[in-house]
């Protein structure tokens, strides 16, 4: 099973944790949220952010989703990256999330790419 890491912006991270355990009923195995402040030095949090990737491996890898490309959260992530065993995608939603934590018993590349179109498939105009 593939390994989940949020990496936001504040409380984000565990508030889309909250709402996945709510929808399915159950918090999930092998995941973990770190969530940065204004005040926090983000290469203060790498060796915690590292720590935290070898809780949520079970030996399948993790994804680390974060929220915004290239703010602070972001760019601790990218510090993270080891292609193939740690990837990471940006622009978390709450359909991201579900998808990511329905489908990681897939490979990797089949993980994010339904995390992907998961998230994507979530944004969309009321009728």
């Amino acid at each position: 099973m593939i390994g989940v890491l949020l990496v936001t912006h504040g409380t984000l991270g565990e508030s889309l944790l909250q709402c996945a355990c709510h929808v399915l009923n159950k918090r999930p195995p092998f995941i973990a949220q770190l969530g940065l402040s204004s005040s926090d030095d983000p290469l203060d949090l790498l060796p915690l952010a590292r720590r935290m990737l070898e809780w949520v491996d079970s030996g399948h890898g993790v994804v680390v989703l974060t929220d915004i490309y290239g703010a602070t959260p972001a760019n601790l992530v990218g510090k993270l990256l080891d292609p193939g065993r740690i990837e990471a995608l940006a622009g978390v939603n709450v359909p991201m999330l579900l998808r990511v934590l329905t489908h990681r018993d897939k490979d990797m590349e089949t993980l994010l790419q339904r995390a992907i179109t998961g998230g994507c498939d979530g944004v969309m105009q009321f009728k």
